[in-house]
């Protein structure tokens, strides 16, 4: 396809795209506010972010599937629609358990969203050619990962809109991204008669990660971690899981291929993206809380803060791909983002609620160059190590382990910092609820408490929150290591790989 014909195309995948982008990051400065007025607690806090994350792990895989059986266009536009309607529905939401379940919906539609563009773009333009366009993507989510904090703060720092629009204003814009998608995404629809979609294996992977991250959520507060909820919710989680593996192994067309898993360069990406997930989302999930309840400032303010992380996204993003199109080396900047990652998480590390904010906008500069340099590269690999036949479920997969390391990520970091948090209240008060009697306040409805206990709250709230960081950094070393280990790739010219002498897929050019 012509340059000019592939931007056209490529602008409704876009703007689909930054639907997708824009619905977690318009609530992410706004959410300290919405579970305050809520009145919900630090673990319902996380599941507003784990929901929509759960649902949308466990339905990227099947979104994939879906692609090779009907139309792609027809298959985003239905995504589009769903995210719609979880939107509208969180929007309306009357305490913190509706919130989590009308966020859950909406995660269906952005999982679709996230498999469907990789998908349709990897099927129209060259794995050399697509570092070029990968620029664009990355501008894209930097635009949206900027712009959202910032509207959402201003959405609920306005007292006529308050924060329920930070859930309606994604509906114009999905309602504006159906239209062009419909005006500009032209695809033949290309069926494969033999494809079946795994939803049993869907549902025992979601199920199981389901109660692990159930546990890791309630385990210390409400149970100890010695007992037999805790034996019977891991042991239950590891069986369906085991299952999952099992079935998946069986079936003819396995939700998460163990074929393309198994190969090395393959592996390798998909452990590099999981560990990358789980570091990104579990880390920046987090930042704008620490801005606002561990540090004072106003959602709009918070917004405003977070602009040098997502500049070294957009920055690296747009700069990497265009260095791997010319050269077709993809490694040295896969390794280099990874190191850049790992020190900028070190750096969150160490902070604590009077920290400079040179040297935490310092330490966010080298996670978004990190997490720009590194992420989208990754599908990159893993999309050039497979034959055209196989796209779809490639990129579905590794779009999969991301967002399940990005779930994990925000469950376990949260479930750290509520730990965390809970323990250092309770001493700093004596044992003592918030209110010392009565009826207890959450610790986020920072409005309903005296001053002086908004002051012990902020910074217990800001020194708790480096612990995660340090986490964050751990899992990003994960990523590091995979990165060192993958062999030297150059990116093939070639809409498909080549055949082998007897026509059969080659599933890993790096080891022909």
């Amino acid at each position: 396809m012509p340059h000019r014909q592939v931007l056209e195309s490529l602008s409704g995948l876009l703007l689909v795209l930054f639907v997708a982008m824009i619905s977690s990051t318009v609530v992410s400065t706004a959410l300290p506010l919405i579970i305050g007025s809520l009145n919900g607690s630090q673990t319902q806090y996380t599941w507003v972010v784990t929901a929509t994350l759960l649902t949308a792990t466990a339905s990227t895989p099947i979104w994939g599937k879906l692609a090779d059986l009907f139309n792609k266009k027809t298959l985003v536009q239905v995504a589009i629609v769903i995210f719609v309607l979880g939107s509208v529905a969180s929007g309306f939401a009357q305490n913190a358990e509706q919130l989590i379940g009308a966020r859950a919906v909406q995660g269906l539609g952005v999982g679709g969203l996230q498999a469907l563009v990789q998908v349709v773009i990897a099927a129209i333009i060259p794995p050399r050619e697509r570092g070029r366009y990968n620029g664009y993507l990355g501008g894209v989510m930097a635009v949206a990962t900027v712009g959202g904090p910032l509207l959402g703060g201003l959405i609920v720092d306005v007292p006529w809109l308050g924060w329920r629009w930070c859930f309606f204003v994604g509906v114009p814009i999905a309602a504006i991204a159906f239209l062009v998608l419909q005006k500009t995404l032209k695809l033949e629809t290309v069926r494969r008669d033999d494809v079946q979609v795994d939803y049993a294996g869907a549902a025992l992977i979601a199920a199981g990660v389901s109660v692990l991250l159930i546990w890791v959520s309630f385990v210390g507060n409400s149970f100890d971690w010695v007992s037999w909820q805790s034996a019977a919710m891991v042991g239950g989680g590891v069986v369906l899981l085991a299952i999952a593996v099992w079935v998946e192994s069986r079936v003819r067309e396995p939700v998460v291929p163990l074929r393309i898993v198994r190969t090395r360069t393959a592996s390798l990406a998909i452990l590099g993206s999981l560990a990358v997930g789980l570091a990104m989302f579990g880390g920046a999930v987090f930042l704008g809380q620490y801005f606002q309840v561990g540090r004072g400032y106003t959602p709009t303010e918070a917004g405003l803060l977070t602009i040098p992380m997502m500049a070294g996204v957009l920055v690296a993003s747009t700069v990497a791909g265009r260095m791997i199109s010319r050269s077709g080396r993809i490694k040295p900047y896969v390794v280099t983002g990874a190191v850049v990652l790992v020190l900028g998480f070190l750096g969150l590390g160490t902070i604590d609620h009077d920290t400079s904010l040179v040297v935490v906008s310092g330490a966010m500069v080298l996670v978004g160059v990190g997490v720009g340099m590194t992420m989208q590269n990754l599908v990159l690999i893993v999309q050039n190590s497979v034959p055209l036949r196989d796209l779809g479920s490639a990129s579905a997969s590794v779009t999969f382990f991301r967002s399940l390391g990005g779930t994990i990520g925000v469950s376990v970091l949260g479930a750290v910092l509520a730990n965390r948090v809970t323990a250092d209240l309770t001493t700093a008060f004596g044992g003592r609820g918030l209110t010392g009697g009565g009826e207890e306040t959450s610790a986020l409805n920072l409005a309903a408490l005296p001053p002086e206990v908004q002051q012990v709250v902020r910074m217990v709230y800001g020194d708790a929150t480096a612990h995660i960081f340090v986490i964050a950094a751990g899992a990003a070393l994960v990523g590091l290591i995979a990165a060192l280990l993958l062999k030297p790739v150059t990116l093939r010219n070639t809409i498909d790989l080549e055949q082998s002498p007897k026509d059969e897929p080659v599933t890993d050019p790096i080891t022909r």
